[in-house]
C-alpha cells in the first residue's frame, strides 16, 4: 500500500536527519514523488555520460558533476492524491535579510558595468545575478518542500542533499534537456515580468530580444544532432509570481551517442550566462565577486530506463542551519536599465520568500 504523501516525506526527510544524500523532487505538471537514497556517504562524481543516476551539476562547467548512481541507490516513489497530502502543519518564519554583499548598490553598479561591457565590445548579453541570504526561525524542511510542490506545479520542484555539499531546494521553470527513448525537446525561456492577474501581457523590445538570442543560440547548437527539429511560437509562460517567454524546441536524435555533446554544448545556455558564451561567461567570473555553486547548473535524471530528464537550477537556494541563500540574476543587454534589473531579481527572490 502506498505511503501518504507527507508520511512519505517525512520518511525520506529522516535519512536527511542520518547525514544520507539523497534527492526528492516532482517533475512540472506531474504528480509523483521520487526520491533517490544513496548507501553511502561517498561523493561520486560523473565521469562518463553513459552512467546511470541523478546528477548536480555547478555553473561553472569546469568544475566537477555530482552523481548519486542508481547502482548505489534506492528508488522510492510516491503520488501526491490531493492537495490535502501536502497540507502544511507549521512555518518557517523569515527573521532578516542580510543584504551585505549583494546589496542593491553593488548590483546596481554590477548592471551598468555589464551594458558598457556590451557597448564596448559588441556582446549581445550577459546574464548577472546576486546571492541574498535570509536569516529564517525554526526553518522547516519538510513544510517548505510541500510549499512549493503546492505553489509551483509546473516547475521541477526538489529538495537535494549531500552531507560533504550541503542543502539545495528549487522551484524551476527551465528544462535544460529531455531525451525519451530518442525523442529530444528543450526549451528557449527568458524575459521576465510580474504576473498580475493574466499571461496575455504585452512584451518589450528587450525581453523579445533576449528570449530570441537563447531560441537563435539552441537552434544553432543542436543543428548537428537533432533531425526533423520543429519550433513553437513564442509564447507566455507562468512561473509562480513570474511571467517569461518560452519556445519549445523538439526533434529525433542523430545518434543514440549525442548525449554528451548536447549538454556540453547547450550548458551553460544563454538565458543563464549570455551571448557569445564564452565571453559573457569570463565576464561573469570576473565582476560577480561570488561563487554561483550550483545555481545556473543543472540537475536531474541520467539515463534511467533510457530517458534523460535534465533541468537548469533556477529559483533555487541553499540552506544552512537557520539561513537561507537564495540566488537570482537577470538577462542584461544594450537596452537594460540597471534600477529595473534590481527589481526583477527582486520579483525572483520572492518566489523563495514565499515557501519560507
Amino acid at each position: 500500500m502506498q505511503k501518504e504523501t507527507t508520511a512519505f516525506i517525512h520518511e525520506i526527510l529522516s535519512f536527511y536527519n542520518a547525514k544520507r544524500p539523497l534527492v526528492i523532487f516532482r517533475k512540472p505538471n506531474e504528480t509523483i514523488l521520487k526520491a533517490y537514497i544513496q548507501n553511502d556517504k561517498e561523493v561520486y562524481f560523473l565521469d562518463s555520460f553513459n552512467a546511470q543516476g541523478f546528477v548536480f551539476a555547478p555553473f561553472n562547467k569546469n568544475e566537477k558533476k555530482i552523481l548519486f548512481p542508481a547502482a548505489k541507490c534506492n528508488l522510492l516513489t510516491s503520488e501526491i492524491a490531493t492537495n490535502k497530502d501536502l497540507e502544511i502543519t507549521t512555518a518557517t518564519s523569515i527573521k532578516n535579510v542580510i543584504y551585505n554583499e549583494t546589496s542593491k548598490e553593488n548590483h546596481l553598479q554590477l548592471v551598468q558595468k555589464g551594458i558598457d561591457f556590451l557597448k564596448k565590445n559588441n556582446i549581445k548579453k550577459v546574464v548577472l545575478s546576486r546571492k541574498e541570504t535570509v536569516e529564517c526561525v525554526d526553518f522547516d524542511f519538510e513544510n517548505t518542500f510541500k510549499k512549493m510542490l503546492n505553489n509551483y506545479k509546473n516547475a521541477f520542484v526538489y529538495l537535494w542533499y549531500h552531507p560533504s555539499v550541503g542543502l539545495w531546494m528549487g522551484a524551476t521553470p527551465e528544462r535544460l534537456i529531455d531525451i525519451t527513448q530518442n525523442k529530444f525537446t528543450t526549451m528557449a525561456l527568458a524575459g521576465t515580468q510580474r504576473y498580475k492577474n493574466s499571461v496575455n501581457v504585452v512584451w518589450k523590445l528587450k525581453e523579445q530580444q533576449e528570449q530570441q538570442f537563447v531560441t537563435d543560440y539552441i537552434l544553432n547548437t543542436i543543428k548537428g544532432s537533432i533531425k526533423n527539429i520543429k519550433v513553437s511560437e513564442a509564447y507566455t509562460v507562468k512561473a509562480g509570481n513570474l511571467l517569461h517567454i518560452r519556445t519549445d524546441i523538439s526533434g529525433a536524435l542523430k545518434s543514440i551517442n549525442l548525449l554528451e555533446n548536447l549538454v556540453e554544448t547547450l550548458h551553460p545556455t544563454p538565458a543563464v550566462c549570455g551571448l557569445p558564451k564564452k565571453e559573457a561567461t569570463k565576464f561573469i567570473f570576473k565582476n560577480e565577486k561570488y561563487n554561483r555553486a550550483y545555481y545556473a547548473g543543472y540537475l536531474g535524471e541520467l539515463n534511467i530506463e533510457k530517458n534523460t530528464h535534465l533541468f537548469v537550477n533556477l529559483r533555487c537556494m541553499q540552506v544552512n542551519n537557520n539561513s537561507a541563500s537564495i540566488y537570482i540574476g537577470g538577462g542584461i543587454t544594450t537596452g537594460s536599465n540597471p534600477e529595473n534589473e534590481w527589481e526583477e531579481t527582486v520579483s525572483k527572490a520572492e518566489v523563495m520568500k514565499k515557501v519560507l
